[in-house]
């Protein structure tokens, strides 16, 4: 049992070993055995661990550093903190004072104190802390090292320094007054010292030694470092004569001015040479001048120098050329001649020019359009001033710019063309070729080029000018505006010449709108009517005489029409009253589809008129009009019965079909009867207003008819329209264009030949512009009608031959195009003149409207037959039913038979 015990205890005890064996130490300890005991950390640290100027002191558990004296931070800190000890500047931080001539010196955990340059302290100590008794005093740089200056030199001692000066008769070679490092500058001998040096002069030290000045009527020869000795040039004012004194080592050295000359003895007085002993110097037709110190030449008489001026003194550079004012005294015609550096050069009198060329002849200034009154034009004030003014200009001595003047010309041309030239205006269309004509004369010799070209908004200009002394030669060829000019210069040259000729070719590029008139002096049947077919040009050229060529001109016009019709050549005849066209003295030559090319004997303005065959005139249309219209109108007239009496077959499209009889039978009626009543003219107007108004009414109808194609097409069912909406499209559209276009142009009803539109201005079109619109929607629905026709006629009678559903299809768009109006197509081509077979299908068509409606809508129609059949039977049989009674009694089947035609209105 002890034995167990005993067992127990030493299993207690190795337990409570082993418990104490894990026990752990906190920071700052360690384990000896089963204790915690202090651990010195400023001792074990193989390096110290407070680090550089510090102290470490340890404590139970832990340690402290402590920056020693002289560092910072002050109080304790640990190693692992980033505090570190660093040296305290004593001498900025404390202010340290280390008394007069002394300065503080910081060093490491301290500070000392040390004298500054030139001074020691008294106690012979290098520093000091302790300023107690301690003072800086001087230092004798001179007393302590004799030679410190060097040789030639003296030592000066100041507070805390010295400097060095040279003895008396010596100086420093860098030109100072003192010094202080002997290694850098030293003393040398001061030659100024000896004040003879210079003699006459004064001395100056300087880097190379010394240097003279010399006094007045002294002089060294630029020889600074010379003794200055008397001065000759100065002394002697006249040594050189005409020349300037130089002083040199010789004693002195003239130099002769320009003309002057010595003889190459530099110490000689300057004398004047005399040019003119070579007789050659001024050259030929020149006589020498001589001058004292100069020379020069003039021009021999009948000669002058070619710069103009009046005498030279370098032949290489001017000379003497013939004086042309004086050889020739009719140079300049009626003008002055002056010399001038090109030659000569001509001031004309007043009345005549030269047209800004200075050496050209003057001649006398004509311009017979400038003396025209233009008052009582007022649309010719512009350019007729631009026409005085360049008149103006030519008389006077300015320079000229004949493009400038051209360009403007062509402006005011521009401005005048683009206005409307009023009717019966012959006097003012020669006034505008007068002008042109006298214009393009006077700018032409202004010119610079011998061709210029220019264009402009209504205009066209081929210019030419060539100068010289002789005439100009050779075929001439110019080109505007599609037109060819061809002629030679001998032609355009004339007599007498003037050192110049012109020519130029002018087109207007839409003159011949306004010029469609004027013939009054042309022959020409009454069914023939001129219309001018090509540009109208005006063609200009220096000779004076043009009226009757010694050669004719050809000139080669384009055709605005490509036509074969007869083409006749004219010109503006200046001499028929006011003006017109005339063929007098031109030739057409040739003439195609094309062209046409002209011979004239005179030059002026020209066109190409083309005959054409008036169709209003036609007698075969006029038969076919007076006896269409008239069945028209009887044909009309019945539809109009049979659409509003027949009960059975009214519906939309019959009433529509019956306000577009009774607008064409109102039209019909009044054209038949007034379109030729021009004799008075109010009466015209209105019939032409009337025309305007039905015709547009009937068109209208016919554009209603088109949409209740497209309902009737498109809309099976509810297809009716009601009355008064027809109404108001029919009568009510036409008389809102007719009352707008009165308004605006009330003249344009009635014209001399017929009571209808006037064609000028475009005031057809308030007519035409509606129709062209209604027609080109009628031939949508006309199209779209036929297409489904086809369809219908294919799915409704399959066993239909062929022939009778062509013949079937054809009649019903016979008679659409009938009603639509679509044959009025041809009426658009009447604007043509070569189209006489369009005129008589177009007549033809328009005549026989009335009698097709007629016939396709009545006697094609088999309900209307039958209609008729029982209408002639009720009268002539009167035992029967009259046609009126037929008709109640037939209220109950017309019913059915208006209810489809209402809604479906299929049946065509």
């Amino acid at each position: 049992m002890k034995h167990v015990y005993l067992l127990v205890f030493v299993s207690l005890l190795a337990l409570t070993e082993r418990v104490l064996m894990k026990t752990t130490c906190g920071p700052g300890y360690s384990i000896d055995r089963t204790q915690c005991i202090d651990y010195d950390e400023c001792e074990d640290e193989e390096v110290p661990i407070c680090g550089d100027n510090a102290v470490c002191y340890n404590t139970n558990g832990s340690y402290y550093c402590h920056c020693q004296k002289g560092f910072n931070p002050p109080g304790n800190f640990k190693s692992d903190t980033p505090t570190k000890c660093q040296d305290i500047n004593e001498c900025s931080e404390y202010s340290i004072d280390c008394g007069p001539n002394a300065s503080c010196q910081n060093t490491v955990g301290n500070y000392s104190c040390t004298c500054d340059t030139g001074y020691y302290p008294n106690n012979n100590a290098e520093t000091f802390m302790d300023r107690q008794g301690v003072r800086c005093i001087d230092r004798n740089e001179c007393e302590e090292d004799s030679g410190l200056c060097g040789i030639n030199a003296r030592c000066h001692n100041t507070p805390g320094s010295y400097y060095c000066t040279c003895a008396s008769g010596f100086r420093l070679r860098s030109g100072q007054t003192n010094f202080t490092d002997p290694s850098t500058d030293s003393c040398e001998t001061d030659k100024c010292y000896n004040t003879s040096i210079c003699g006459e002069g004064f001395c100056n030290n300087s880097k190379d030694g010394h240097e003279c000045v010399c006094k007045p009527g002294f002089t060294n020869y630029g020889q600074k470092q010379m003794k200055c000795t008397a001065d000759i040039c100065y002394n002697n004012k006249s040594i050189c004569g005409e020349g300037s004194c130089k002083n040199s080592n010789d004693g002195h050295e003239c130099v002769c001015k320009s003309g002057f000359t010595n003889h190459g003895h530099k110490q000689m007085k300057c004398t004047d040479i005399n040019e003119c002993d070579n007789s050659g110097f001024c050259g030929m037709n020149a006589i020498c001048n001589n001058t004292v110190g100069s020379v020069y030449c003039t021009c021999a008489p009948g000669f002058r120098l070619r710069s103009g001026q009046t005498n030279f003194t370098d032949p290489s550079t001017d000379r003497c050329e013939t004086d042309k004012c004086y050889a020739d005294k009719s140079i300049c015609g009626e003008g002055v001649c002056k010399n001038s550096n090109d030659g000569h050069e001509c001031e004309c009198n007043p009345g005549f020019t030269n047209y800004g060329h200075k050496q050209m002849k003057c001649t006398e200034l004509k311009c017979d359009t400038c003396s025209n009154d233009l008052s009582k034009h007022p649309e010719l004030t512009n350019i007729g001033s631009l026409m005085t003014k360049t008149y103006l200009s030519l008389s006077g001595k300015k320079e000229l710019d004949g493009e400038s003047f051209l360009k403007a010309f062509l402006d005011a041309l521009d401005d005048l063309l683009s206005k409307k030239i009023k009717d019966n205006s012959a006097v003012i269309i020669t006034q505008i070729f007068a002008i042109v004509e006298s214009m393009l004369k006077l700018i032409g010799p202004m010119l610079n080029n011998n061709q210029t070209k220019m264009s402009a908004n209504q205009t066209e200009v081929d210019m030419w000018v060539k100068w010289g002394g002789s005439p100009p030669d050779g075929p001439l060829m110019m080109s505007a505006n599609s037109t060819q000019f061809t002629s030679n210069w001998k032609t355009a040259t004339g007599k007498p010449h003037l050192g110049f000729t012109t020519a130029a070719l002018l087109g207007y590029k839409s003159l011949e709108k306004s010029l469609n008139s004027y013939f009054d002096n042309l022959k020409k049947p009454e069914n023939i009517k001129y219309e001018i077919n090509s540009k109208v040009v005006t063609v200009v050229v220096s000779n004076a005489e043009t009226k009757h060529l010694q050669e004719p001109v050809t000139l080669t016009f384009s055709h605005l029409k490509q036509m074969n019709v007869n083409h006749t050549c004219v010109f503006w005849d200046h001499e028929l009253g006011d003006g017109g066209w005339s063929t007098r003295n031109c030739t057409t030559v040739r003439s195609d589809a094309n062209e046409t090319v002209c011979n004239c004997t005179h030059l002026s303005s020209f066109a190409v008129l083309m005959a054409l065959y008036d169709i209003g005139y036609v007698y075969e249309l006029h038969v076919i009009t007076c006896v269409g219209l008239p069945i028209s109108l009887i044909c009309l007239l019945i539809c109009i019965a049979t659409f509003y009496l027949v009960r059975s077959i009214q519906c939309t499209r019959n009433t529509i079909h019956l306000h577009l009889c009774i607008t064409l039978f109102i039209a019909y009626f009044i054209f038949l009867v007034g379109i030729t009543r021009t004799e008075n003219k109010v009466g015209c107007a209105v019939v032409a207003g009337m025309l305007h108004y039905f015709f547009l009414s009937a068109f209208c109808w016919m554009c209603l008819e088109g949409v209740q194609l497209f309902r009737m097409v498109v809309l099976v069912f509810n297809t009716t329209v009601r009355h008064i909406y027809l109404v108001a499209a029919g009568y009510g559209v036409p008389a809102v264009i007719v009352a707008i276009s009165a308004a605006v142009n009330k003249d344009g009803y009635g014209t001399e030949q017929h009571c209808w539109l006037n064609l000028k201005d475009g005031f057809i079109w308030s007519f035409y512009g509606p129709v062209c619109v209604i027609v080109i929607v009628n031939v949508f629905f006309f199209l779209i009608t036929i297409w489904k026709l086809a369809e219908k006629f294919s799915s409704l009678n399959p066993d239909l031959n062929n022939l009778r559903k062509i013949r079937t299809f054809t009649i019903t768009a016979i008679a659409q195009m009938c009603v639509l109006g679509i044959m009025w197509v041809f009426g658009c081509f009447q604007f043509d003149e070569a189209t006489l077979p369009m005129s008589y299908i177009f007549t033809i068509l328009g005549c026989l409207q009335g009698v097709m409606m007629f016939v396709i809508h009545c006697c094609l129609s088999k309900q209307v037959r039958d209609e008729y059949v029982k209408y002639l039977a009720s009268v002539s049989t009167p035992q029967k039913r009259k046609y009126s009674e037929f008709n109640s009694n037939q209220t109950s089947k017309s019913q059915t038979s208006k209810s489809v035609q209402n809604t479906g209105e299929s049946s065509i």
